[in-house]
């Protein structure tokens, strides 16, 4: 008999993982079963998208409950981590181990694909600092990296609108932290851990303890991290930028160019071979075919460059409660984060004034281009960015109980902080005198007037000293900080009793305000710094009042109503802007292990901080791909040569309405046994009033689609839509006939309006079973798996509709994703395997689709005695890499995946004072 149960297990498991492609978040029915008479038996607790306690498990509104025990036993490194394997995450973000991005020392989620701005994160049910640095340049989060995972108690997922309950930003879900509030006795926690193929090595220590005397009751959480980075170096797929496309060429370190035909010119001396030295002994001669001549460069081009940022980290949580009485209870709470963040996601480069100049010492036109070396910056860190961040939240209150019907209330006011502190290392003003020597005046070439100078071509190819780079150089240190404060009052109980059961009600009142300040380094302005221009400071706040009610109406035994309405005002620049959201559900049992349920509620989101309140700003984007001359020129996107330094022009929009959201869900719950169930939903979401300010990269690929009238995968673009006339406003350029640099982005504008409509279904199934077999131990198999259904996207009304599921050059959303997990104990041993598989994807040449990609992680522990227990733990078990050689290096969909193979963990637990809770 135990064979055959084996067996079927065995099935069931890789059925749910590879057939049905289910991945495993405990789901809120691993609590208990849908049997209503074991659920009448728990006691009321209050679950994520309700105030109102309740003795139900299961609800209208699906939620998934991830318990901290599966933080480190599924080999996950944080809660960020775990809350990206849910399959409800199914959008790309760009985080620390993005690459080059605006937010690189952030952590941010994004459910169902609509943007990490439409999601609600609380801690403990109450709001957060967002990052003091937009997402994207454009939108606001939350950073989920400075949360202690050590004082985690569980982890809520509500996917769906619950701005009726929460105010805004609840359009995509609500995910609420929730941390622990009382524990027995010290723990200490160790671990240590790497990678297989090096970079990475990290350390960490925690501490947790508590207790209760008397009246008195309190808990502590303070956690330490140390983290190395893994450069691209690090990783045989990415170190070589032609190992599978040997026609890649990398880009430029020394370049001495005609401006005029893009040829370049000889080198002087003996050319590359005199500095071959440099990048590791690599540098070496390319010479490209679309031009006569050669420059010096490295198949290690971006070995520098890191892949996982090097990062520093202590958090730590508090949190004290004092009766009062028997009724009434005085509560605070307070969390802390420190991080020191560091990344190398661009070159320290300079380039001659305006991309041409006249050398009298050649008599020519040229264009000469430096990227700076490890050697000369003195290291592989030598010109790393840092971001120094700390972040506070501080929360005190009542709660209690009012007279003998039980009615619960609670009074808080919290504030919460985050500060970032980014610098940047830049050349100094004088870096193109050490170049080129003072401007000796100007020269006519063609009708176009020029800086002239008389430049010795060796000191472009001569390598600057160490000395001469700190001379040269000096890190620019921007201080960002937001914030956000909240007053609030809230209550909750049974106004009265119906023939099935009480009417629960809950009610809230709450008032709060937000504001950000990003100081730019003051040197920008003063001329301090070499290509930068004028930097603004920006500032902004607003208030927030607003006040909610819900319902719970037993109609009968086996049906049950929800209800919710709320309304919220911001005021902000003399303006002021309202909305009411409403949220209704039901609950139908027709037999005992069986659930109906279904929610439809609508939902808000007041305009991004940034979006409001960013002043008119003038600036440039480093580095940037020109898809329209790749197009030209038939590059594909990821091995692209054309990009440069593009100037950009933005502000923001007071006069910008909220977004507004709605969605649908519907399923069931069937649990036949206390130890099974199934649960399966359908959603939908449709967002209005988007929104949109693209950033320079999608601008610049619409205005290619636009301009060549298809997309890269040939799907027809009408180019007199408004999404294209859009475009050619937003890009400016220089004349295709133009002597010098043609067809060169000269300006981007970008400023934020209310226009877009995106929409967005899809299914979402989970089950878990739970067994025992004599003498081989307990089980639990977890499984759970999302398909979208459709995702699309409508900038401007009359555009064409973009699809981010099927058109493989706007594809943002992973069609399917599945996480399973199988764990095992027997006596001291247990053991766990968890596996989380991604669905196609677009292909980095946007022509085909990348086949469907699976990671395994494992862990085996083992109780020494009664107060120690070991774990070790292994992610990527078979040390796969998501290989895609469709369009050059990296080789993978950077977005999308990451390449650290094989990590490992060593974690020791001990309890002083007794045994275990």
């Amino acid at each position: 008999m135990s064979t055959s149960v084996r067996l079927s297990f065995s099935a069931l498991f890789t059925a749910l993982l590879f057939a049905v492609h289910a991945p495993a978040q405990a789901q809120a029915g691993d609590a208990t079963s849908a049997d209503p008479a074991k659920a009448a038996q728990l006691e009321a607790v209050t679950v994520t998208g309700s105030r109102i306690p309740r003795a139900t498990v299961e609800g209208p509104s699906p939620v998934t409950v991830i318990d901290a025990g599966d933080i480190d036993a599924g080999g996950y490194r944080s809660v960020f981590d775990v809350l990206t394997a849910v399959t409800q995450n199914t959008g790309t973000v760009q985080g620390e181990d993005f690459g080059s991005t605006f937010t690189p020392a952030a952590n941010v989620i994004n459910l169902r694909g609509l943007g990490p701005n439409h999601t609600l994160v609380l801690v403990n049910g109450r709001r957060v600092a967002d990052y003091p640095v937009a997402y994207n340049g454009s939108v606001s989060a939350v950073d989920l990296a400075n949360i202690p995972s050590v004082m985690i108690e569980r982890v809520e997922i509500l996917s769906g609108s619950a701005s009726a309950i929460y105010g805004s930003d609840a359009i995509a879900g609500v995910v609420n932290i929730v941390l622990k509030k009382k524990q027995q006795g010290i723990d200490l926690s160790l671990k240590v851990g790497g990678t297989q193929q090096g970079g990475g090595a990290n350390q960490r220590v925690q501490i947790s303890g508590g207790g209760t005397r008397g009246d008195l009751s309190a808990v502590f959480g303070v956690e330490l991290t140390n983290r190395e980075p893994i450069r691209w170096g690090d990783r045989r797929l990415t170190n070589s930028y032609s190992r599978y496309a040997p026609d890649d060429l990398p880009g430029a370190l020394f370049a001495l160019r005609n401006p005029a035909t893009g040829d370049y010119y000889e080198l002087p001396g003996s050319g590359c071979a005199g500095i071959g030295h440099l990048m590791n002994g690599s540098l070496r001669a390319y010479e490209n075919p679309r031009y006569d001549g050669s420059y010096c460069s490295s198949d290690g081009y971006y070995n520098n460059r890191t892949i996982q940022t090097a990062k520093k980290l202590a958090t730590g949580y508090a949190s004290v409660q004092y009766a009062l009485n028997d009724s009434t209870e005085l509560f605070g709470d307070f969390m802390f984060g420190f991080s020191d963040v560091e990344n190398n996601v661009r070159n320290t480069t300079w380039s001659a004034p305006a991309g041409a100049f006249w050398n009298e010492a050649t008599s020519r036109l040229e264009n000469w281009s430096r990227v700076l070396t490890p050697e000369e910056m003195g290291g592989r860190n030598g010109n790393n960015s840092t971001y120094l961040q700390r972040s506070t939240n501080l929360t005190f209150g009542i709660n209690g109980t009012l007279g003998d019907a039980g009615w619960r209330y609670e009074l808080a006011a919290n504030r919460s902080d985050y500060v970032s502190d980014q610098g940047r290392v830049r050349l100094l003003a004088g870096i193109t005198d050490f170049f080129l020597g003072p401007r000796t005046g100007s020269h006519d070439y063609q009708g176009s007037t020029f800086a002239a100078y008389n430049a010795d071509p060796a000191r472009l190819i001569t390598p600057l000293t160490t000395d001469e780079f700190r001379r040269l150089s000096a890190s620019s240190t921007s201080r960002n900080k937001a914030w956000t404060e909240d007053l609030s009052f809230s209550f909750n109980g049974d106004l009265l009793e119906l023939p099935a059961g009480p009417l629960g009600i809950a009610g809230v009142v709450e008032t709060g305000r937000q504001g950000f300040r990003n100081t730019p380094d003051s040197r920008i302005n003063n001329g301090v710094y070499w290509n930068t221009s004028a930097a603004t400071l920006e500032h902004g706040s607003r208030n927030r009042y607003a006040a909610g009610f819900e319902l719970n109406a037993p109609i009968l035994s086996t049906l049950t109503a929800t209800g919710a309405a709320r309304y919220d005002r911001f005021s902000y620049d003399g303006k002021q802007i309202g909305k009411s959201t409403y949220n209704a559900g039901l609950e139908f049992r027709p037999h005992e292990t069986l659930l109906l349920r279904a929610t439809r509620g609508t939902s808000f989101r007041a305009p991004d901080m940034n979006y409001l309140f960013a002043q008119s700003t003038l600036g440039y984007f480093p580095g940037v791909t020109d898809y329209y001359q790749c197009r030209l020129q038939n590059q594909p996107y990821n091995s692209c040569d054309v990009s440069y330094n593009m100037n950009f022009a933005s502000s923001g929009n007071t006069g910008l309405k909220p977004e507004r959201g709605n969605s649908l869900s519907y399923g069931f719950v069937w649990s036949p046994v206390a130890d099974f169930d199934l649960q399966a939903d359908y959603y939908r979401i449709r967002i209005s009033d988007g929104v949109t300010n693209l950033d320079e990269d999608q601008i610049l690929r619409t205005e290619a689609d636009c301009r060549l009238g298809r997309t890269p995968s040939g799907t027809p673009i009408d180019v007199n839509s408004t999404l294209c006339r859009d475009a050619f406003a937003r890009v400016v350029r220089t004349s295709a006939t133009a002597p010098v640099n043609p067809n060169t982005v000269t300006n981007i504008l970008v400023n934020p309006v209310n226009a877009a409509t995106e929409r967005t279904s899809g299914i979402d199934i989970s089950a878990n079973y739970r067994f025992a077999l004599d003498g081989i131990g307990k089980f639990q198999a977890r499984a759970a798996f999302t398909r979208v259904l459709e995702h699309v996207y409508q900038q401007f009304p009359g555009d064409p509709v973009r699809d981010y599921l099927n058109d493989l050059s706007s594809q943002s959303d992973w069609r399917k994703k599945v996480n399973a997990s199988l764990s095992w104990q027997l006596g001291a041993w247990s053991a766990r395997l968890d596996g989380t598989r991604y669905g196609e994807i677009s292909d980095n040449a946007y022509v085909g689709l990348r086949r469907s990609y699976t990671v395994y992680n494992g862990s085996v522990g083992y109780e020494i005695g009664s107060n120690s227990d070991l774990l070790v733990s292994v992610n990527n078990l078979r040390n796969s890499l998501p290989v895609d050689k469709s369009a050059g290096w990296p080789y993978y969909s950077i977005g999308w995946y990451d390449v650290y193979g094989r990590q490992w963990w060593v974690q020791y637990n001990y309890r002083f004072g007794g045994g275990r809770g």
